[in-house]
């Protein structure tokens, strides 16, 4: 989504606008884990205004997931939604951005020429909407090591543990002592 500079006035405006999901799911098959796939596109309210030389952009998105979760690998549905605010500054003069971009303000991005593209932070926004580890639902069992059973719909197969042989001899001694 870009703006004209020009068109962004002290008066506050509001739009909705539903941003493609093509590129967001191209970046998360980049990584080394594919744990999302957006299942549509963005949902984005926004409202803009001028202040001074920044542009003063806030709103909120949502976009509707598919995951697979890393306990017992199964897909599930997710709806992310995630508040966000952006101020667009006019690039400065010196040549350094990365000097005056130190990290104490993660909210300010530089502009040039008559145009902001809010596109690429729109992008980043939705992809820190994801929780970093994918559960279908918070107290997933997951799988079993031994069986690969998934122990949400099914017990596990497996023989109950009977412990290292070599420590059989320490048990015995703790139930004769439990007997006396």
């Amino acid at each position: 989504m870009k703006l004209r500079v020009e068109d962004i006035t002290e008066e506050v405006k509001y739009l909705a606008f539903s941003e493609p999901e093509e590129e967001v799911n191209h970046l998360l098959r980049q990584g080394p884990v594919c744990d999302y796939q957006l299942e549509g596109p963005v949902a984005v309210e926004l409202s803009y205004y001028r202040c001074g030389t920044e542009l003063i952009f806030q709103g909120a998105l949502s976009a509707s997931a598919l995951g697979v979760c890393g306990r017992c690998a199964e897909s599930y549905q997710a709806v992310n939604y995630r508040e966000f605010r952006f101020v667009f500054a006019p690039a400065p003069a010196s040549s350094s951005l990365e000097a005056d971009a130190s990290g104490e303000d993660l909210e300010l991005t530089y502009y040039n020429g008559d145009t902001v593209d809010l596109s690429p932070l729109l992008r980043e926004q939705v992809i820190l909407s994801l929780p970093i580890r994918p559960l279908c639902e918070e107290n997933c069992r997951g799988l079993c090591a031994g069986c690969g059973a998934n122990l949400n719909r099914e017990t596990c197969r497996c023989a109950a543990p009977s412990g290292d042989p070599r420590l059989e001899s320490l048990r015995n001694l703790t139930r004769i002592r439990l007997r006396s």
